[in-house]
Formats: C-alpha cells, sequence, structure tokens
C-alpha cells in the first residue's frame, strides 16, 4: 500500500545549515498494516510523514501509495489518498465551524464540488452515526463550534474526519501527545476501532514505549533518517519497554524525557 524507495532529502544545501536528513530511506507497507513508529528527536520520524504527505519535494526517490506513483504530485492532491491527524488537536478543524461542516469538508475531500447544498438531511444522520461511535457525546452537538470542543474531543473529530472516505493510508504524527493520560488512551482506543474496522493501513508516530508495544502489527525504530529496527507480529507482542530503551542505546540515540516519563 505504500512504498518509499530510496527518498533522499537535504535540507540548506550548500550552506552552513546543510542537513540530510535522508540518504536512501526504504520502507514498504503491506495493505492494513498498522505501524508505530518510534526514534529519538531528530530521527526523521515526521519528516518522514511529511515526505509522504507532499510537504516538500524530494531531491531523489519515490513515493508510491496503491502502485501510484505519487512523487511530483503537490500536497493538496495527496489528500485524495491520505488522511492526517496532527499533534495538536488545533490543526485538524476550522474551530469557528461547527461539528457538521467540519465533517462536510473532510466527506468531500478529493471530490469534485457541486452547487448542492453541502450537508443534506442523510449527510447529517450519517455524521450522527458516525460521532455515536465515539462514545463522547458529540452526536448531538453538531452544530457546536469545534473550538469549543475539549482536546480529546476535537482530537477524536479529526480522527474520524481523517478515516472519512477511507484514505489509502492514515498517518498520525503523535496525535496523542498533548492529551492527558486518560484522554490519550481514549483516542487511542477510537483509533483502534477505526483503523481495525476499515482496514486502513496506518504509521502512527509515538514517543510512549508502551503504546508503540501496545498497538498495531509492526513497530519501526529510526536514527538518524534511517530504519534501524523493524519489527512484527509475535516478535512484536513480546517486546518490553526494556528491550526498546537497550536498543535506543545501541544506537547512540538520545531519549527524550518524554519518551523516559512514558
Amino acid at each position: 500500500m505504500l512504498e518509499l524507495k530510496n527518498i533522499c532529502k537535504t535540507f540548506n544545501a550548500g550552506t552552513i545549515n546543510e542537513k540530510v536528513v535522508f540518504d536512501g530511506l526504504n520502507l514498504t507497507l503491506n495493505d492494513g498494516d498498522f505501524v508505530t513508529v518510534i526514534g529519538g528527536n531528530g530521527a526523521g520520524k515526521s519528516t518522514m510523514l511529511n515526505a509522504i504527505a507532499g510537504v516538500w519535494p524530494l531531491d531523489d526517490g519515490q513515493v508510491l501509495i496503491d502502485g501510484h506513483d505519487i512523487t511530483k504530485l503537490p500536497e493538496h492532491k495527496r489528500a485524495k489518498f491520505i488522511g492526517r491527524v496532527f499533534q495538536d488537536p488545533r490543526m485538524g478543524t476550522a474551530p469557528d465551524m461547527w461539528v457538521e461542516e467540519n465533517m462536510s469538508i473532510a466527506d468531500s475531500r478529493g471530490l469534485r464540488r457541486g452547487l448542492a447544498w453541502a450537508i443534506s438531511a442523510r449527510d447529517r444522520e450519517r455524521y450522527k452515526k458516525l460521532l455515536s461511535q465515539l462514545d463522547l457525546g458529540l452526536e448531538t452537538r453538531l452544530t457546536s463550534k469545534v473550538g469549543l470542543l475539549s482536546g480529546g474531543q476535537r482530537q477524536a473529530v479529526t480522527l474520524l474526519m481523517a478515516a472519512m472516505n477511507d484514505p489509502k493510508l492514515l498517518l498520525l504524527d503523535e496525535h496523542t501527545a498533548a492529551l492527558d493520560p486518560k484522554t490519550a488512551a481514549k483516542v487511542l482506543e477510537i483509533t483502534d476501532k477505526i483503523v481495525t474496522e476499515n482496514n486502513l493501513t496506518t504509521l502512527m508516530i509515538t514517543h510512549n514505549m508502551n503504546d508503540a508495544i501496545k498497538h498495531g502489527n509492526r513497530l519501526i525504530m529510526m536514527n538518524n533518517g534511517k530504519i534501524v529496527y523493524d519489527v512484527a507480529g509475535e516478535e512484536k507482542k513480546n517486546l518490553t519497554v526494556d528491550f526498546l530503551i537497550k536498543k535506543f542505546s545501541e544506537t547512540g540515540d538520545t531519549l527524550s524525557d518524554k519518551a523516559l516519563l512514558s
């Protein structure tokens, strides 16, 4: 479902601030893979997601989704294939628009816009049904401004929006990092449900070692723009936090306080 082929990216090339981020990075995700991504600060985790989403052009290499080469597609055209949730709950929604208006925008992602009413009675019923699955009482707040929701509620709505219309790939960039532990656990529970029910191919960056082990069917560790550890299936299920910390030390990487405290 996703292929990164020898991707290369250098920022500020030829200057004193030159930074080689990727020098031939390769990664393949099968259809339905749920991959958790861990690594120290500057390992290249979020930069990899930006490369997939088309935030900036690659120097070399290819990005393929479902066999289609999207390397040259701009970010807004990749939105047809990709759903994304950011660390900051404020980034995935329009705060001054209603919940149903935000969902309508997500619902029409990648489609041609016509002159019909943006939200029909049929749409409203579908949005209510989707929101009721979150078990947060949001199905009764369709006309509430998203900016009035709590961080957890807002992130749950953003996650639901990102998964609408079955994207080929779901990118989760530390989407629970800004939430308190109880709310983060709820959002991760919703994440598992949405990913499983829709069989979504997913990349989830996290600093929480326990979450990286508990969620998904595969785990990769990054260091200096390279994948230094890749584990799946039963072997992943049997991982421990102590083992992952040891793996980090073997790479010479330094864990953040956030990762250690988690």
